[in-house]
């Protein structure tokens, strides 16, 4: 992956969650970021 396909895959993304917060607020990304802490930890604890 280059760095210009990465800087634009990042901006796409952080575009996508500005315009999700916009529409929808921030309580569903607090529970998707706990979720994808319990599955750091979870993956870890297989590694």
């Amino acid at each position: 992956m280059t760095n210009s396909i990465a800087i634009v895959l990042a901006l796409v993304i952080a575009g996508a969650m500005l315009v999700d917060l916009y529409a929808y607020g921030a309580d569903h990304m607090i529970y998707l970021g706990k979720k994808l802490f319990e599955l750091i930890e979870w993956v870890a604890f297989w590694r």
